[in-house]
C-alpha cells in the first residue's frame, strides 16, 4: 500500500531502505499494539478488521507524509498516467470488492452475530465511495469515468 504513495518518485534502493526502516519503526509496534496478548490496543477490546489499523490507516499516513516530502511524481501535469488496460483494472477492482468479504466478514473466524454487520458494512461503505467518487467526477468533469469509478471503489 505504501509503495503506491511513492511510485515514479524515488529511487528502488532508497525505497528497499524506508520500506524496511518503516516496517521496523511503525508496523511492527502496531502490530504487537493491536494483535499481541499483551499490546495496549488489544487490552482496550480493539477489533482491528482485515488490518485495517495496523496496515491500511498505519501505511496510508505515512504514503501520505513520504509523499508529502518526496515531493511530486515524475512528469506529474506533463504525462498521463492511466492504466493500459481498463478492463482489467476493473476486473482488479471487482476481484479486491469480492475479497474484502472474505477478510472482513472472516476476521470473526465463524459464522458469529457480528460477521453479518461487517459483511453489510463493507458492502454500503464501498458502494457510497463508489457513488460518492462517480458523482464528484460527474460534477467537477461533467462527466463520469470508469477509471474515477473504481478508484472510489478501492479509496472505499
Amino acid at each position: 500500500l505504501i509503495c503506491g504513495a511513492f511510485a515514479d518518485r524515488m529511487r528502488f534502493a532508497p525505497m528497499l531502505l524506508f520500506m524496511s526502516l518503516w516496517h521496523l519503526m511503525v508496523y511492527c509496534p502496531m502490530a504487537h499494539a493491536t494483535w499481541h496478548p499483551n499490546g495496549f490496543m488489544y487490552h482496550h477490546g480493539v477489533i482491528d478488521f482485515a488490518g485495517g489499523n495496523v496496515v491500511h490507516i498505519a501505511a496510508g499516513c505515512s504514503g501520505l507524509m513520504s509523499s508529502l516530502v518526496v515531493g511530486k511524481r515524475t512528469g506529474y501535469g506533463k504525462e498521463h498516467f492511466s492504466p493500459h488496460n481498463i478492463l482489467v483494472s476493473v476486473l482488479g477492482a471487482s476481484l479486491l470488492w469480492v475479497g474484502w468479504f472474505g477478510f472482513n466478514a472472516g476476521s470473526y473466524f465463524g459464522a458469529s452475530r457480528l460477521a453479518p454487520m461487517a459483511m453489510l458494512v463493507t458492502q454500503v461503505s464501498t458502494a457510497m465511495s463508489t457513488l460518492s467518487w462517480m458523482v464528484t467526477e460527474w460534477i467537477v468533469k461533467k462527466r463520469p469515468s470508469v477509471l474515477g469509478i473504481i478508484s472510489g471503489t478501492v479509496s472505499g
